[in-house]
C-alpha cells in the first residue's frame, strides 16, 4: 500500500538549469524518494545527464533516462527508490562518454565525497 505524499500539484515543469538543491523526489507511486542533492549536467553543452539524490540510505544515482519529470516543487523518477543505485566513481563516469561530461560526473564525485 502507498503512502502517497507528493503534492498534488508539483508547479510548472522545471529547467534542470534551475532545479535546487534540496527539492524533493518522488516516484511514480508519489512517494517521496529524497531530495535533490546536485545535478549533473555537461556545462558546455547544457544537457542534463541525472541527479544526485539524498535519501534515507545514503546518496543515490538518478540518470536522465530514470527521470519522468522536473517541475518547480517535486521531482519525479521513473523507477522506486530501491532500484536507484549507489553513486560510485565507475558507475558514475560510465553515465558519460565524452570529455566534458566526465570531467562534470569528476567534479560531482568529489563534491559528494568531500567531507562536509
Amino acid at each position: 500500500m502507498s503512502d502517497n505524499t507528493a503534492p498534488e500539484d508539483l508547479g510548472a515543469p522545471q529547467s534542470f538549469l534551475v532545479l535546487a538543491d534540496g527539492t524533493p523526489v518522488y516516484d511514480r507511486a508519489g512517494d517521496k524518494v529524497g531530495t535533490v542533492a546536485h545535478v549533473l549536467s555537461d556545462d558546455r553543452d547544457e544537457i542534463f545527464q541525472g541527479l544526485v539524490v539524498k535519501t534515507a540510505q545514503g546518496h543515490r544515482y538518478a540518470a536522465a533516462t530514470q527521470i519522468d519529470g522536473l517541475f518547480e516543487h517535486g521531482v519525479i523518477v521513473a523507477v522506486p527508490a530501491a532500484e536507484l543505485h549507489e553513486p560510485t566513481e565507475e558507475t558514475m563516469a560510465k553515465a558519460g562518454d565524452d570529455d566534458s561530461f566526465t570531467d562534470g560526473l569528476r567534479r560531482a564525485w568529489n563534491w559528494l565525497v568531500q567531507p562536509k
